[in-house]
Parts: C-alpha cells; structure tokens; sequence
C-alpha cells in the first residue's frame, strides 16, 4: 500500500513573527492565488495590507505527479519573496520556506502535513470555490500530524541550527543588540581603572539600549547613520558657542534665569522660569535636527535621499527627535551633572567614593531618559511629523506640540524639587504621552502596512 501523499498548506505568521495554528490547505489539482481582489482565494484586507497588489501572486502545484510546488508573482507592485530573496520567475517551493508578499508584507510559512483521508473533499472544496475560509485545528489535532518520532529523521539543520535560521538571526533573535552588548562589555572591563571612560562606554550602552526600545515601539525603518547623526548635531551645539545664543535669548532676554539654587519658595515662580530656561530652549535645541530634516521633506523634492532622510510623518519626526535627545542626554550627564556631583563630593572630603557617587547618578539620568528627554522630544517629534501629513496646518501643529513638550520639561524640572512621588507621577505622565503619540503615529502612518513594531497578543 503506497503512503498517501502529503498536503500542502500555507501557516500565517504574525507581525510579531509567530507562524500560527490556522492554516490555509492548498488543493493538488488547483494553483490559489493571493491579494487584496475579493476573487483571490486567500484575500487580504485593504485597510491593512495597501502594500500588497489586488492579485500579488499565485501557488501552483506541479502536474507531474512529483507532489512539488511554485510560487509566481503576477505583476506585483511591491514584489513576492522567498526567504528574503525578491523571485523573478516561477520559483519552487520547499517546506518551511517563508512566503512574503512585499518585503515586508504579510508572510506565510509554506508546510506539508499529513491530513487524514476524510478531510480531502473538504480540502477540494476550500480552494475551488465551495467556499474560502482558512482552517483553524487545536494543537492536540495538529500533533496528529507530524511524524511520530522526529528522531528518526534528523537533519543537518536540526543538528546546526545556525545553518538555517538565515536573516531571522538579525530580524528576530536580535542579534545586533547581542554584538552590541557583548562588544561594550568587552571594553567596559578595559575601560575598569579609568573612570571616565567607563562612564562614557557605560553611558552610551544605557542609551542605546533605551533608544533601541523606543525605535522597536516605533515600528519604522530609519538609517542608522541618520539617527546617530541627530545626536551629534545636538551634541555639537551644547558644545559649541552656538548654546551661548540660546542662554540670551532664553534666559537673559526671557524669563529663563534659574537661580542657583532655585527658589523652591515660589512655586508658580520656578515654574515659570523652568518653563523658559529649561522647556522651551532646551526643546528648542533638540528640535533642531529634527526641524532639519522635515525641511528635507518638505522643500527637498529634488534630492535624491529625501524619502529616506526627510520628516514625512509622524514616526519620522519622533524616530529623529528621540535620537536627538539622546546625544543631549549624553552631554548633560557626562559633562555636566557627574562632574559636578563628583566635585562636590570631593569638596566635602567626607570619605565618600566620589566616582561611585557620580555612578550612582549616571545610571538613573539615562535610562531615565526615556521619561525625559526621549519622552519630550519624541513628542515633539510626533507634532513635527504631524505638520507633514497637514501642511496647511503645519505652524499652528508644530507650536502646541512646542509648547505642550515644554510645559512637560518643567513641570518634571520643578517637581524635582518638590516631592519625589510627584515627580514619579510626572514621569509617568511624560512616557505615557511618548508611547500614545508612537500608537497614533503608527495608525496614521502611510506605510503601516510595514510597520515591524512588537504587537502583543493575549491568548485566551
């Protein structure tokens, strides 16, 4: 009696890169096409996949009794991949290869199982046209499936994993953040006995790390040497005499002048003077690449990067503006508060380890930052990019996302100085509305379809 033969079936996976449980059979007789048209057999909705063509590609089965499969891309705009690689022509299909329509479209997992005998007439019927619906099986009824002891039939994949996983090492087992990290330890402990690099190599992984979150809930590709490139630019303006130029303005011309140590008698007074010296110039200056680069976008039409470069929409401007705050952050800390707290500790000559001191303090104002700086820049960001989706409207945005980041930065400046629990309360406030302008910039944006920001899906 000769094995029946296997069924094909294309698995979803998630945004989130999960293939799932249900599954759609493939008939051995009929090829299936995909896209967003109605008439396709596997339809995708428009509203979330614009990325993917009415009739983006088609599977076909093999008519040579070989039991094989291809896949053909039928004109897409965007393109069909297999594995990451763009085909060009009919391309055969091997189990477990990853189907994606546009590079970063929806994906699917090509498999073959062992359905039983009884669910063939139902399987004929799903792909002909009886009716179109993807099949969902509860694990136990999967298990039933799969060979009954794998280890009779072992692979060189199975025993080197490496050799197979492929791109999904960088795409999904975060490998860069692992080189990252593994690289900064390194040199943190040849940095042990020179505390100033320390702090700096420590420093810059804690904002890394913080930015990495941020840009992960953002969703949106941005080159890395755009963003690295906001920081400096932040960076070399705190360190050159342009700050001076904001010190007058701000706080000489305008009622920013902080007395040290500020009068925490006259609450409604520091308030006041935290808003100019500190909100509104200091949000000002981070804005700066930010600014920059939605002038790109907005008046660059002949430049060859402005796409990549420019403020288009709202994740742009937060992506940029975060990344701005971090080379701020990095500055205010390492040249500014550590060494000032380690000075002072020293003056006291109290016995205490200065550098510990300075440590002690390193470590909260960066990760810290992503209340902070991070969050106030990044929803400033959110109003810059806002302005380039309603140009009409573009100053009236872009001022009360300047104002509403400001009065966000003194308020946690002042209550710094008042109670800790409050300033807890305004930190909170402050990363809630970082994370609530990355949600609504991700639903605004052009190119949600190929959003890879973590979505977390609770299981019932």
């Amino acid at each position: 009696m000769n094995p029946r033969p296997l069924t094909a079936i294309l698995r979803e996976v998630s945004p989130g890169g999960i293939a799932s449980l249900e599954f759609h059979p493939l008939s051995p007789t009929n090829g299936i096409s995909l896209g967003r048209d109605p008439s396709c057999n596997i339809v995708l909705d428009s509203r979330t996949y614009k990325g993917v063509s009415r009739q983006h590609a088609k599977i076909c089965p093999v008519l040579d009794g070989s039991g094989q499969w291809c896949i053909l891309d039928l004109g897409s705009s965007n393109g069909t991949y297999v594995n990451g690689q763009r085909i060009k022509a009919n391309e055969r299909l091997f189990e477990g290869d990853r189907i994606s329509l546009g590079k970063r479209g929806p994906q699917f997992i090509f498999e073959l199982l062992d359905i039983p005998p009884q669910d063939d007439n139902l399987l004929s019927a799903s792909i002909t046209g009886t009716h179109r619906q993807s099949y969902y099986q509860p694990q136990q009824q999967l298990d039933e499936f799969l060979p009954a002891d794998p280890s009779d039939d072992v692979t060189l994949s199975q025993l080197f994993p490496i050799l197979s996983t492929g791109r999904d090492l960088t795409r999904k087992a975060y490998l860069v953040p692992g080189i990252v990290t593994v690289l900064s330890v390194v040199f943190l402990f040849l940095a042990v006995g020179n505390p100033a690099a320390f702090n700096s190599l420590l420093a810059a992984y804690l904002a890394t790390a913080a930015y990495y979150f941020v840009y992960q809930l953002c969703g949106k590709h941005k080159p890395w040497w755009l963003l690295v490139g906001s920081g400096l630019m932040t960076a070399v303006v705190l360190l050159s005499p342009i700050l001076n130029g904001f010190i007058i303005v701000f706080r000489e011309v305008l009622p920013g002048n902080i007395p040290d140590p500020p009068n925490t008698s006259n609450i409604p007074l520091l308030l006041a003077q935290m808003f100019f010296g500190a909100g509104l110039m200091e949000e000002l200056i981070k804005a700066l690449p930010v600014l920059c680069a939605w002038a790109v976008g907005r008046y660059g039409r002949s430049l060859p990067y402005r796409n990549v470069v420019g403020v288009n929409e709202p994740l742009d401007g937060i992506l940029v503006g975060t990344a701005s705050a971090v080379g701020f952050t990095l500055i205010e800390t390492l040249k500014v508060y550590v060494p000032n707290v380690v000075d002072g500790v020293m003056f006291q000559a109290s016995g205490i380890d200065s550098q510990l001191v300075g440590l002690q303090l390193l470590i909260p104002r960066i990760l810290g930052s992503v209340a902070g700086h991070m969050a106030y820049s990044g929803y400033l960001g959110y109003f810059i990019g806002l302005s380039a989706l309603i140009p009409q409207k573009q100053w009236r945005i872009i001022i009360i996302g300047y104002l509403s980041a400001s009065i966000l930065h003194a308020l946690w400046n002042t209550t710094g100085f008042i109670n800790p629990i409050i300033l807890a309360l305004i930190g909170v406030l402050s990363y809630a509305f970082l994370t609530a302008a990355i949600l609504k910039a991700r639903a605004l944006s052009p190119t949600r379809a190929e959003n890879f920001a973590t979505r977390f899906t609770r299981i019932p």
